[in-house]
């Protein structure tokens, strides 16, 4: 596993800040580079035009991982599925520890999911796929055979930063089988979480769960780490 190596940004401890695992302690992988461009994303120091903080063998990102105690591993980018086969190699090794029980990894929907849930059976491992709508400027890139793939234990997020969003989110969900569950997470300058909520109760999302970022009301949302 010292030969296998990856860009990275981080590695750190908190708590994890949205999701179904929202509270839960939880190690953060953060892996550098991504396919993406989106107008409101929140990590653009995981991407060039800057630069990897450093590159790490897989045996190194696990020997980190090793000295924490939490039971919760979320693999982030950047994209942390861009690089093949060395991500696999990588969620397969995180998988032998066995003080983890869950590995949540957040994925766009640009990379195809199938040969990770093909390859990858444990059940320690789930998907959080963040499918682009229009506001992010990059729904033309986005797979939408992914939504068929996805599973229970799964997560489908989407980041809803205006009207057009929110329906277009919904005419998805209403026109593609998933069984994964849906999350509606609001860009605040532009979609107050006060009116996404009326939003959904208007329109009778009842099988859609409301997603608030936590780590952004606790911490500075700028700051990084936590």
């Amino acid at each position: 596993m010292n030969e296998i190596k990856l860009p990275m940004v981080e590695i750190f401890e908190t708590v994890e800040g949205e999701g179904t695992g929202a509270g839960f302690p939880t190690i953060f992988v953060r892996l550098f580079g991504c396919n993406l461009r989106c107008t409101w994303c929140d990590t653009p120091y995981s991407y060039p035009p800057e630069k990897a903080e450093k590159v790490m063998s897989i045996e190194e990102i696990v020997n980190e991982v090793r000295t924490y105690s939490s039971h919760h591993i979320c693999l982030t980018g950047g994209e942390p599925l861009l690089y093949g086969d060395h991500s696999l190699k990588l969620i397969e090794e995180l998988v032998k520890l066995e003080h983890i029980k869950d590995i949540h990894i957040e994925t766009n929907g640009a990379i195809d999911l199938k040969p990770f849930i093909n390859q990858i059976t444990s059940p320690k491992v789930r998907y959080v796929m963040d499918y682009k709508l229009p506001d992010s400027g990059e729904m033309e890139k986005m797979n939408v055979k992914n939504l068929e793939l996805l599973r229970k234990q799964d997560e489908l997020k989407f980041v809803i930063g205006s009207e057009q969003d929110f329906f277009t989110a919904k005419q998805l969900l209403d026109t593609n089988e998933t069984e994964a569950l849906p999350l509606f997470s609001p860009v605040w300058e532009t979609m107050p979480p006060q009116k996404l909520v009326e939003m959904m109760l208007k329109h009778k999302c009842s099988h859609i769960k409301m997603n608030l970022q936590l780590h952004k009301i606790i911490w500075d949302p700028a700051m990084r780490g936590v």
